[in-house]
């Protein structure tokens, strides 16, 4: 397992916390219905007839849960942007496919230069935030989600640049397999930490 983060007490929530945090979650945070929804609008847009690409299923999730980012720096999402985000799922189409067949619990150090690679990409185009979103709704369940608060307080990582994501990748596959991994927990680990994360850090309403 590649060395994950530059400190060493991230958290390792057992099973028991991390359901925990899923009933917090449920009742705190409305906005996970544009999650499912992109979930599900991504799918649709696999199929021949979808009246949505994939690039506006993307953009469900990005302009709820980052909403602030194109507020707060005036980021028009209008037709350039959506051409933006097309060319990115273009570009990056193999890899990204790549790592969407595989789970978090498989990564190893030779993941390294693609990981950092995608994401500097997407960093690109969506910022900071926006790239690890859209990654994990590209590769469910081995990209994990971050933001500025969670990156910094739980893990420690203040630059969030392309080396940062990797740590963070690397520091949540231990967490993964600390509850068991897939298997053990019965769900998708990385939103599971999600929650967790923003329940802890950013609700404040668990320990």
């Amino acid at each position: 397992m590649p060395t994950p983060t530059r400190r060493n007490s991230v958290a390792k929530p057992t099973v028991a916390d991390l359901a925990a945090a899923r009933e917090v979650f449920e009742a705190a945070e409305p906005r996970d219905l544009f999650y499912r929804l992109s979930l599900h609008l991504m799918e649709q847009a696999e199929g021949p007839c979808s009246p949505f690409s994939r690039a506006e299923a993307l953009s469900v999730l990005l302009q709820t849960w980052n909403h602030s980012y194109y507020q707060r720096l005036r980021i028009p999402f209008d037709a350039a942007h959506f051409a933006a985000i097309e060319g990115l799922l273009a570009d990056h189409s193999r890899v990204s496919g790549e790592f969407a067949e595989r789970s978090i619990e498989s990564v190893t150090p030779a993941d390294e230069t693609s990981v950092r690679a995608l994401y500097s990409a997407f960093e690109a185009v969506l910022g900071k935030t926006g790239a690890s979103k859209e990654l994990h709704l590209l590769a469910l369940r081995f990209f994990p989600l971050w933001d500025g608060a969670i990156a910094e307080i739980a893990y420690g990582l203040y630059a969030r640049d392309d080396r940062d994501y990797w740590r963070l990748l690397c520091a949540t596959a231990e967490q993964v397999l600390a509850v068991g991994g897939e298997a053990g927990l019965g769900r998708n680990p990385l939103k599971a930490i999600d929650e967790y994360n923003y329940c802890r850090y950013t609700l404040k309403r668990i320990t």
